[in-house]
């Protein structure tokens, strides 16, 4: 069994003329004279550029290996006896009882009202465009959404003292725009890199900027560097240059540079340096955002290889930070390398059984285990209720990226669609959003005159996260578990040996074997 294809892809624009080979993805039969719609042959032509997802600004990207354990593997265990968190009585214990809250923080003040927040949405195009759809729908749904990294070395009107970051009107505006709808759940987190920390993001967002919640990064779940960008100008890529960021290629050398004009290279490269972690290092640096005023310090790591999930765990344990998020394979991204995506690092389900043995561990002798979040390829109810079981009492909440991402921009477009519609029939935005969406006159009766000024996206990913609850409630309720602390992991059964083997959870033919045994005498 083959579980990915190379040479090929919808991500890369690629395709393969005939059947390809399984095991190459040439081909097999790779003729003299074709034009090369393959990677290989595309590559002959634009090199490095067909490295990473395309079109570059305007689309996420996600895995598509088929990875041979997966959230599938799992069903979650119904029951038709009692209920917990709540009384057993069917007049009370209705799914819509079901309290989805959840919460962070080392003393649990983080408050959530349903137990997701958003992936990193950073520098690239497609999150500088879609922000503040994401961040008021974030506000609006009491989740927390997190503002990712390189975006004050980004910006293009960025102010500078001293080699340290001044002022940063985009940051401004990634903040403001939660700001305006903070309902006083959830909350916003600012990550930073190594170039962050370099100029003096950290201290910047705390001290000038008021934010409470910072995030350290050590990594992600899509690729195993630092994050980058396309750049589509000489001049942009000649700035980011100067400010210290790697770009490829070189836009300094006259060749490159005549290059460019003629067309042979069309995009640049930005790219940001990779993070060294060292013990005492980590100690100091959540000791220093303390210091400048960040009330929660949290950390996101990827699919690094079990001794730096391990790293990540103690350092996490022993400084007391509020949130720990591991980042597994097979998720998304706004840019990575498409072949690195598919075939680097451990795969989220994996990753989380490790988790799990890790936080067990240390449990047992007492030390503190910070909230954990899972993310890397989830995407509806079932994922988060698995997510939150296989993990439990560990994970708190799960990071859902591309699907956020997805929910905003369809809502955006068909609210572009509605205002084109509106302006033919001379229809009020209010009118439109009501016919469009289906929470339009539930968020409506909330913010009232306001209403109309929600963006299209910030409603539709609302909508997505209210459909999300009721789903999950159900879930929850076929388990008779009645709020999100009681899940764990005697609320699954694998399907399949392998995953049994793999997250120590009963294959289905196993489960509940000694209470059958009692049952049946």
């Amino acid at each position: 069994m083959s579980f990915s294809k190379p040479n090929y892809s919808a991500a890369t624009l690629t395709t393969t003329r005939v059947t390809p080979a399984p095991i190459s993805g040439i081909c097999v039969t790779c003729v003299d004279g074709c034009e090369g719609p393959c990677e290989i042959g595309r590559s002959a032509l634009k090199g490095r550029e067909v490295i990473y997802p395309a079109p570059f600004g305007t689309i996420t990207a996600g895995s598509e290996k088929d990875y041979p354990v997966d959230y599938s593997h799992f069903n979650i265990q119904g029951t038709a006896v009692g209920a917990v968190g709540i009384e057993a009585d069917s007049d009370k214990a209705t799914f819509p009882a079901v309290d989805t809250t959840s919460a962070v923080g080392a003393d649990g003040s983080i408050k959530l009202n349903f137990p997701v927040f958003t992936g990193a949405v950073g520098s690239t195009d497609i999150a500088r465009i879609n922000w503040e759809d994401v961040a008021i729908g974030a506000a609006i749904s009491g989740v927390m959404v997190v503002a990712g990294e390189n975006i004050c070395g980004m910006d293009h009107d960025a102010e500078f003292k001293h080699g340290k970051i001044s002022k940063s009107p985009e940051m401004e505006r990634r903040i403001n725009a939660f700001r305006k709808w903070d309902s006083g759940v959830g909350g916003i987190i600012i990550q930073a890199n190594v170039e962050d920390t370099r100029i003096g993001v950290p201290e910047y967002v705390i001290e000038k900027l008021g934010i409470e919640i910072f995030e350290l990064k050590w990594g992600q779940g899509a690729k195993d560097i630092g994050g980058e960008v396309k750049l589509h100008s000489i001049e942009r890529a000649m700035e980011l240059k100067n400010r210290g960021y790697i770009v490829l290629p070189d836009p300094t050398r006259e060749a490159v540079q005549e290059a460019f004009k003629a067309g042979g290279i069309t995009e640049f490269e930005r790219h940001s340096r990779l993070g060294m972690v060292e013990e005492e290092a980590f100690h100091n640096s959540v000791k220093h955002l303390r210091s400048v005023g960040a009330k929660y310090v949290t950390l996101k790591t990827g699919a690094y290889r079990p001794a730096d999930l391990a790293r990540a765990i103690k350092y996490s344990s022993d400084a007391k930070i509020d949130l720990l998020t591991i980042d597994g394979a097979g998720g998304g991204t706004g840019m990575s390398p498409w072949r690195m995506m598919n075939e680097w690092g451990v795969p989220t389900v994996q990753l989380e059984c490790l988790a799990y043995q890790m936080c067990e561990r240390l449990a047992a002798k007492g030390a503190y285990i910070p909230p954990i979040a899972i993310a890397g390829g989830l995407s509806l109810e079932d994922h988060i209720f698995k997510a939150i079981a296989l993990g439990a009492p560990y994970v708190k909440a799960i990071c859902l990226g591309r699907a956020i991402f997805t929910a905003a921009m369809v809502g955006k477009t068909h609210g572009k669609l509605m205002a084109e519609k509106m302006e033919l029939e001379g229809e009020s935005v209010e009118d439109g959003y009501l016919r469009l969406f289906a929470v339009g006159a539930e968020l409506k009766e909330r913010f009232g005159k306001d209403f109309s000024k929600l963006p299209a996206g910030a409603i539709g990913m609302y909508s997505y996260i209210d459909r999300l609850k009721q789903g999950l409630q159900q879930l929850m309720a076929g388990a008779r578990k009645f709020a999100v602390q009681y899940i764990d992991r005697n609320d699954l059964m694998t399907l399949t040996r392998e995953a049994a083997d793999v997250s120590g959870i009963s294959h289905v033919m196993d489960a509940d074997a000694e209470e059958v045994d009692k049952i049946l005498g």
